[in-house]
């Protein structure tokens, strides 16, 4: 898809996510009152005896776009240079992935990003945190952050380590559907037309899915995942030949999250089929030589293990 369209798509998820709050005039988005989630200046303001919850705001879920073309201390954070010629001293000027706390990060084209990038996100991605040694400063910051990326396989193939980290894969189509496509051009040329007229039009159903995706969040801590069902996860990716725990899961996440978005206080064996594909697509290992994709591979495996007697027959 053009790249335009892609940010849409991204733009349009954060639009519907909660907002937040945090510490008033923090770079790393800080909890106002939760230690674990502040920053390292909002938390030297609370062992200077400053009490909690501090001054707060509230504002949307964060959404940082990482350009391509960024360097190491644009994302990470590097030396206030304003300050060190001005004033003399050695500060801290937060990079991107201060500015993703608590929110999403997004990289267009992530199959193009710099290895050295690369390592730096993952470094982030899996502790959650920041770490930077450099030019006499030492900072650790907290990084919690939801990981978006977008790109065309044609272009080059992710590395491993890096597409494990992606949670769930979307292929991106335009829909074959004309009733739904007629739709999609007509909703494109209101927004052209009149984008003011068009958001206010369709507020309403925004607000729908807000208010429902916030139900879900709260439903999900009653969400029972039944043993027997796990257990039909770890066989299904053990078949699959799925390297580490990971695909196992965020199986289990996305079909306890699929089931409290549709108002179900117990995960049933359908939930896992519905999201298996989007889990565990982009786990499988490659071979230039199979015709079978990696989607009729995981649902030829979900078969195996839950029908074994129809999936003997199919074979």
């Amino acid at each position: 898809l053009p790249n335009k369209t892609k940010h849409h798509q991204v733009r349009a998820v954060a639009e519907l996510l909660p907002q937040i709050d945090i510490v008033q005039d923090d770079p790393f988005n800080s909890h106002p009152s939760d230690l674990s989630r502040m920053g390292p200046w909002a938390l030297d303001r609370v062992k200077a005896g400053e009490k909690t919850p501090l001054p707060a705001t509230k504002v949307k879920t964060p959404l940082v776009e990482l350009p391509l073309g960024a360097t190491e201390d644009r994302i990470c954070g590097t030396i206030d240079i304003e300050k060190a010629l001005g004033q003399g001293i050695k500060a801290y000027e937060p990079g991107l992935l201060a500015r993703a706390n608590r929110g999403i990060l997004y990289v267009d084209e992530v199959n193009l990003l710099d290895d050295g990038l690369v390592d730096v996100v993952l470094d982030a991605a899996a502790g959650g945190v920041n770490t930077v040694e450099r030019e006499g400063i030492s900072i650790r910051h907290p990084a919690k952050f939801i990981m978006i990326g977008s790109g065309n396989a044609a272009e080059g193939e992710l590395r491993p380590q890096l597409l494990d980290r992606f949670g769930l894969s979307v292929d991106v189509r335009t829909m074959p559907d004309v009733a739904m496509r007629s739709a999609m051009v007509r909703d494109r040329m209101g927004y052209e037309a009149d984008p003011l007229a068009f958001c206010a039009s369709v507020e309403a159903e925004q607000q729908e899915l807000r208010d429902k995706l916030d139900a879900a969040t709260e439903a999900l801590k009653r969400v029972e995942m039944p043993r027997e069902v796990r257990l039909k996860i770890s066989e299904m990716c053990s078949l699959l030949g799925v390297d580490g725990i990971r695909g196992d899961i965020t199986t289990n996440r996305a079909a306890r999250a699929l089931a409290a978005l549709e108002g179900r206080a117990e995960v049933s064996l359908e939930d896992v089929k519905r999201v298996a594909g989007l889990c565990l697509n982009h786990r499988l290992r490659k071979d230039v030589l199979d015709v079978i994709d990696g989607g009729a591979k995981v649902a030829l495996a979900w078969r195996r293990v839950t029908d074994p007697a129809r999936a003997e027959r199919e074979a």
